[in-house]
């Protein structure tokens, strides 16, 4: 069985939602990866455990409680109604809000211990030779933390293509807004259309693999970048 045409959309939109959510992740994530490796301050902790949350936190809690924010009657909901942009549930902005906060741990800890392995003696150096903190961070920090990006971003748009429970809450299964390809899988499944359902399964099972197998390898050059 070929992808019918009415799926082309739904893939189109699931790498759209992948994509913007990896690029916003990589931009917040990257500083405050950097803060938390860096900062003598008591927030470190708390904050720490904020961002690792979604980990093992149920989806289903993460998207309820982003359902209530973002809906007419929550604060940003409220806010977002006064601006005159509308209420985020249920729209495709919503999704791309609740997809942030549910891959922003892919994000920092790969980032992190990228920071973290690096040491004090980069910055060190940069420091004796005159440069200042913000070009030693662009011009030291990043490229050397380059395996740490690389894992982050692959993580990040991996993870959000096979979201599930936070996009089902906050976003529902609307076409062309907020149906992507875990929610058309679902809806195959609840219309008894296995066959359907079995090649989206069987895509998203080699893509899987896949990135498996690329992070295999950005992990062993990175050991050689190391060395």
């Amino acid at each position: 069985m070929l992808i019918d045409e009415p799926v082309l959309p739904v893939v189109v939109l699931t790498l759209k939602l992948a994509l913007l959510t990896t690029i916003c992740l990589l931009v917040l994530a990257t500083p405050l990866a950097w803060w938390l490796c860096r900062t003598r301050s008591r927030l470190q902790a708390p904050v720490s455990a904020l961002v690792t949350l979604p980990l093992i936190l149920p989806p289903t809690v993460l998207g309820f409680y982003l359902l209530v924010l973002l809906g007419p009657n929550g604060p940003i909901g409220m806010l977002t109604e006064w601006l005159g942009i509308g209420p985020l549930s249920f729209t495709f902005s919503g999704l791309l809000v609740g997809s942030i906060l549910f891959s922003l741990p892919f994000a920092v800890q790969p980032i992190q211990y990228a920071f973290e392995s690096m040491g004090t003696r980069a910055m060190e150096v940069a420091a004796t030779l005159h440069a200042s903190p913000l070009d030693a961070f662009f011009t030291v920090a990043l490229p050397l933390a380059r395996p740490g990006l690389l894992t982050a971003a692959i993580l990040c748009f991996a993870h959000t293509v096979g979201e599930f429970g936070v996009v089902l809450m906050i976003g529902g299964n609307i076409p062309g807004e907020t149906r992507v390809i875990s929610t058309e899988i679902y809806g195959y499944v609840e219309a008894m259309e296995y066959t359907k359902a079995h090649w989206l399964a069987a895509g998203m099972l080699a893509f899987s693999f896949a990135v498996l197998l690329l992070l295999a390898r950005v992990k062993r050059s990175s050991q050689r970048f190391i060395l």
